[in-house]
């Protein structure tokens, strides 16, 4: 067998990965945490630009998601460049996307908050939607660390 890092993907699973990151989006704008936890599995790993490992969901909602979600506005995939890589199983899968967010200074002015994400998914059996098993999500160097947004959580 020859391994290559870009072997053709099934375009349904190429579908579902992208599904996946456009449905993180849209939880992520209307800042609804509950909503977003159907999407990754209960022990799932986080870890970012800022963070070492983050064991398990729970814990990644509250140090990571509700410090950033409330504070940002626009979070967006680019979701015609997202990447997948797929195990020949068609059970595992590599997706790789950058976003765009409008971040706030502490002074309330708005600036550019772009970054990037690779997240593993597994699945139990072919055409089943896509969990994040693991997400490594960074911004963009430059970029500040921090938002100073205030909106309400929907949950």
């Amino acid at each position: 067998m020859t391994i290559q890092a870009a072997a053709p993907v099934d375009p349904q699973d190429h579908a579902l990965v992208r599904d996946w990151f456009r449905q993180l989006s849209d939880h992520v704008q209307a800042v609804d945490f509950a909503a977003a936890r159907h999407l990754f599995a209960d022990d799932f790993i986080a870890f970012g630009t800022y963070s070492n490992f983050v064991p398990g969901r729970e814990n990644a909602e509250a140090n990571q998601w509700r410090k950033v979600w409330p504070t940002i506005d626009g979070f967006t995939w680019r979701l015609d460049d997202v990447q997948a890589l797929v195990s020949p199983d068609r059970l595992f899968a590599v997706g790789m996307a950058v976003w765009d967010s409008t971040g706030y200074l502490p002074d309330g002015k708005p600036f550019d908050r772009k970054g990037r994400a690779t997240c593993s998914f597994a699945r139990e059996k072919v055409g089943e939607p896509w969990i994040a098993t693991h997400t490594h999500m960074s911004l963009f160097r430059g970029t500040p660390d921090v938002s100073h947004g205030n909106k309400p959580s929907r949950s």
